[in-house]
């Protein structure tokens, strides 16, 4: 999540870069779609509509190759709902993050019996990182992209982070960088490159941080409510019981610990039946057979 939201966040305050980087072409006519199509609503990563050239540009990013549904299917589902959306030329990329030998990230289309669909595919590790090196929007990405000297070119992106002069600019895209990096570099060597401090001061790293509080918050909430009627459930049993055993007490006299015990593990529900026949009972005798009957 934390990369998605990353990446989300570069493609939608740099878009120029990205259409540049990945169309090789020029636009400043540019503007951000939302991500959340028609039917039973999926969210794309970025949706881009050059308007002059009425194409639409969407990109999906992937840590990891497994998926569900299926990435293929889901391209195509995508493709659909955006087509009947907006019924224009559309360019979809996936751009796979980390290196792994899976022969998923190779697969470049869903096929059917009776439907094809093509999209194109990233292996951001097999790419030049000279291009992304230009543009500060892309330079989170350079740090994941092909060398044969991963701390040189770790070092070589924050060079260029720290010659970007806009300083609220900067605490981002040192963030972005930082984030993504993690997915192909330990956190002591990251350190030694960039400034932990713009974590703290960061907008998209306080964003990213207060989606997952409010994710944790309402797990906790769930757990929460979960807990509270099991509390309940057992408050409920322990004051049946009590009213039990005064009951008991009071028709066959003192209980022994052995029958202490047993109806210690009596559910609320079996507590309840207890009772309800206790009244019958004239003998010790009969609250052991009623035992026994439950327990069999």
């Amino acid at each position: 999540m934390t990369y998605d939201n990353t990446l989300k966040y570069l493609v939608e305050q740099y878009p120029e870069d990205f259409i540049r980087y990945l169309l090789a072409s020029e636009a400043t006519d540019i503007q951000i779609l939302k991500t959340e199509l028609n039917q039973e609503p999926i969210r794309a990563d970025s949706v881009t509509f050059l308007q002059t050239a009425n194409q639409i540009l969407h990109l999906e990013f992937q840590t990891l190759p497994a998926s569900t549904p299926p990435l293929p299917l889901r391209m195509l589902d995508y493709w659909v709902r955006l087509y009947r959306q907006y019924n224009c030329d559309i360019e979809q990329i996936v751009i796979f993050l980390k290196p792994t030998t899976s022969e998923a990230v190779f697969v470049d289309q869903f096929i059917a019996r009776n439907t094809t669909h093509r999209y194109s595919v990233i292996r951001i590790w097999e790419q030049d990182p000279e291009p992304l090196l230009l543009s500060p929007g892309l330079l989170p990405l350079a740090t994941l992209a092909r060398t044969d000297s991963p701390q040189s070119l770790l070092q070589q992106v924050a060079v260029q982070v720290s010659m970007i002069e806009e300083e609220a600019t900067k605490q981002s895209i040192s963030v972005c960088t930082q984030l993504l990096a993690g997915l192909v570099f330990e956190p002591e060597l990251i350190r030694q490159f960039l400034r932990r401090e713009d974590m703290r001061e960061s907008s998209i790293y306080q964003e990213i941080l207060q989606e997952g509080l409010q994710e944790g918050r309402q797990r906790g909430i769930e757990q929460g409510i979960e807990q509270g009627i099991e509390q309940g459930i057992e408050q409920g049993r322990q004051s049946e019981l009590r009213l039990v055993m005064r009951l008991l007490t009071r028709r066959l006299g003192s209980i022994n610990s052995q029958l202490q015990s047993r109806l210690q593990e009596l559910s609320l529900t079996q507590l309840e039946n207890l009772g309800e026949v206790l009244l019958d009972f004239a003998s010790e005798a009969d609250l052991i057979n009623w035992l026994n009957t439950i327990e069999s």
